[in-house]
């Protein structure tokens, strides 16, 4: 196998979707051909310690993508000469890009002073972000034009690769992200942890993500006192951090949904996944924010493997995760009044069994099988 390293600005401890797909990817794969490099996060010591391969941290945030200022030139120049001596002292074939931009601009001007091929990933935010800039979208497509292929997250992501004109659909691949199903599993009611946590007798929402406009947690709140009205019980638990968090408190106070919204952080791995078994539904109220959208949504694929039904949002890749209206439905999430009317009927609908939600999720999102596609795409 080639050996490879893997240029990501996102990865545990930071929080996300990305990071995670990254670190269940490359963590699979033979640790002696992996290095990862990826941002100098604090306290990020235990994540690099779970791994065999080798990881590197440095600075990898930069406030401009382009390289039209100062700013956006030195971080592109620093990066091109730290990824060309990491290649080189770990004799690299090939460079893996966590995003085409800034990561894919870093290999692409690498490439010009001796780096090696590259490949980028694509989760359909950055390149809608990138479309809306004259200059990024410039360095976007010679990116895309010189990488080896570009790693799409949903058949969405790879559509708005080519609607924007950045690549052909020849040079995409679609490898969705998966779940752990030894970790995530279904298990019986735990009624200790649900009195424990504040759930006992409550019928549970749960949000798991960034507290973050594109997620919708703010609409969901806004909906709750019309869901509460038809299943009083109702308690939505969102779990996570970010930018959102002070608004979103905010309008638990002005919607007086005190009692009817949790929100927690910082849970370890063995309580999260508590939370998916012993919640009664998991919704991922996303919708569009400009150029922010969710590319594909793995919690909704951890949380069927835990085998919970889920609802999401219909922007973005989310209908992927799911067998539409047997594991999970989507939603218009743009309007808060629309989106209780919507919710409430399927929420009180008879749920399938457990083993339903799991068995979908697992023959079509299982690691075993992304990986030997990612294989044979390395091997192509």
């Amino acid at each position: 196998m080639k050996k490879i390293l893997l240029l990501t600005q996102n990865f545990p401890p930071i929080e996300g979707g990305s990071g995670r797909w990254f670190w269940e990817l490359y963590s699979r794969l033979p640790a002696e051909n992996i290095v990862i490099v990826t941002h100098n996060e604090p306290s990020a010591e235990l994540v690099d310690e779970s791994l065999q391969a080798t990881v590197i941290r440095m600075p990898l945030y930069s406030p401009e993508w382009g390289i039209k200022s100062m700013t956006g030139l030195r971080f592109y120049w620093r990066n091109v000469r730290a990824l060309n001596a990491l290649v080189k002292v770990h004799n690299i074939d090939e460079v893996h890009c966590g995003r085409v931009i800034h990561e894919g601009v870093i290999a692409w001007l690498s490439s010009f002073f001796g780096g090696k091929p590259y490949r980028c990933f694509v989760h359909g935010e950055d390149v809608e972000t990138a479309a809306t800039s004259r200059e990024q979208a410039l360095l976007v497509t010679q990116v895309c034009k010189k990488a080896l292929n570009l790693i799409c997250n949903s058949e969405n992501s790879k559509q708005l690769t080519q609607n924007f004109g950045f690549a052909h659909s020849e040079k995409c691949t679609v490898i969705h992200p998966g779940a752990d199903f030894d970790r995530f599993t279904i298990a019986e009611e735990d009624m200790a942890f649900k009195e424990q946590m504040g759930w006992k007798g409550k019928f549970v929402l749960l949000t798991v993500g960034r507290l973050q406009k594109r997620k919708g947690q703010d609409h969901l709140i806004k909906a709750m006192p019309e869901i509460v009205a038809a299943i009083p019980n109702c308690l939505y638990v969102v779990v996570g951090s970010g930018e959102c968090k002070a608004e979103l408190e905010a309008l638990v106070d002005e919607n007086g949904m005190q009692a009817h919204v949790q929100f927690l952080s910082g849970l370890d791995d063995q309580t999260l996944i508590r939370c998916y078994q012993q919640c009664d539904y998991f919704v991922l109220p996303n919708r569009t924010i400009g150029n922010d959208i969710e590319g594909f949504g793995m919690v909704l694929v951890e949380a069927q493997a835990c085998g919970k039904p889920v609802i999401a949002g219909d922007s973005g890749g989310t209908k992927e995760t799911m067998l539409l209206g047997e594991t999970g439905h989507v939603i218009a999430c743009d309007n808060p009044k629309s989106m209780a009317q919507h919710i409430v009927p399927i929420l009180i609908s008879p749920k399938k069994s457990a083993e339903c939600y799991r068995e979908y999720a697992k023959t079509h999102f299982s690691w075993e099988t992304h990986l030997s596609k990612f294989i044979e795409m390395l091997e192509r």
